[in-house]
């Protein structure tokens, strides 16, 4: 058992010489999701607390982003949220592509799909009640909503 013990406690230490990268790629203000939708500033501060760490290029690591394999399963939760969907790219989607994302978002918010469970941890803020699930759906319904109403003009 201290043999089982000891190589675990070595594999742990020899995985800290691995980190993820940290970087964040460059914003252009221009192109983000809350700018060129003009977001109120109530429903802007919802998206960017439960939303931007996994889903823009504006991520915020944590104490615990220093902590393999902690750091690894962070690292990909944040590079497939980005390719899912990329506010700080939002304006470089096709409008088609704007709109399909937006119902993604309605779904998963209703669903309760969004923000992951695993994201409260070290999160509680980003938890959201109904009433600001509902704030969400409706406003990601009217962005849709006028995103396919522009598509057509």
């Amino acid at each position: 058992m201290k043999k089982v013990l000891t190589v675990i406690l070595v594999a742990f230490i020899i995985i800290q010489f691995f980190p993820i990268d940290k970087t964040n790629p460059a914003s252009t203000p221009g192109m983000d999701f809350l700018k060129i939708k003009n977001t109120q500033p109530e429903i802007a501060k919802l998206i960017k607390v439960s939303c931007y760490d996994c889903h823009s290029n504006e991520t915020s690591y944590p104490w615990y982003s220093n902590i393999a394999p902690a750091s690894w399963i962070m690292k990909n939760h944040i590079d497939e949220g980005r390719k899912e969907l990329n506010f700080s790219t939002f304006a470089m989607y096709e409008q088609k592509d704007q709109a399909h994302k937006l119902q993604e978002c309605i779904e998963m918010v209703e669903g309760k799909e969004m923000p992951l469970d695993s994201y409260f941890i070290g999160h509680q803020n980003a938890k959201l009640s109904d009433e600001q699930r509902k704030i969400l759906i409706d406003y990601f319904k009217r962005e849709k909503t006028e995103t396919e109403r522009k598509m057509f003009y």
